[in-house]
């Protein structure tokens, strides 16, 4: 599996260049919305296969250690994440206009845990937001965290959280979250 990658990668067989469709996109049960919000060319959907070369795990690597994957890592990665549906929901604003390479300008990932609290209610966690540096103060991050909290509504998450940095609180707060509790880790 994906989340227990270290240093090795991913082992599962590449995938033939006539994958279908299915394969190289997330699919979701939900309409997405209309491409932009604010008139620019810029889109925001879900996760493509093809983004690895539209320059996704750059951008990653802006936000915390993301080794580059060969085509058939990535593609295994994928394949793993897709298959969750739309528990495991990524999205990226892509600029159609740039150079293929640097494509993608933001991104942000909501996995959905089922629990027994609740009546087997859903937490939606918000997870790995970036926007390319060159990118930044176009409202990309807020566009893509909103369209993600809407999922979570739409799949029936009675809260929606996630963990930042201190200097990102207010940035946060436009995005309608608040600040509660106190989050601990242990990394490994």
């Amino acid at each position: 599996s994906c989340s227990t990658r270290k240093k090795k990668a991913c082992h599962l067989p590449k995938l033939p260049a006539s994958v279908p469709s299915s394969r190289t996109q997330m699919a979701s049960t939900s309409p997405e919305p209309a491409a932009t919000e604010t008139g620019d060319s810029v889109k925001i959907r879900r996760l493509q296969i093809a983004d690895r070369e539209r320059g996704f795990l750059p951008l990653l690597s802006q936000l915390s250690s993301c080794p580059d994957l060969t085509e058939s890592e990535f593609a295994a990665c994928f394949a793993d994440l897709a298959a969750l549906g739309d528990d495991h929901v990524i999205l990226v604003a892509e600029d159609p206009a740039a150079a293929p390479e640097r494509r993608i300008l933001s991104t942000g990932c909501l996995f959905v845990e089922r629990k027994f609290l609740r009546g087997g209610g859903k937490v939606g966690h918000v997870e790995d937001v970036v926007v390319d540096a060159a990118a930044r103060g176009r409202g990309l991050g807020l566009r893509v965290v909103r369209r993600l909290v809407e999922i979570a509504k739409g799949a029936g998450c009675y809260k929606v959280i996630l963990d930042c940095t201190p200097e990102l609180r207010a940035y946060y707060a436009k995005c309608g979250f608040v600040e509660k509790g106190v989050q601990m880790a242990v990394y490994f």
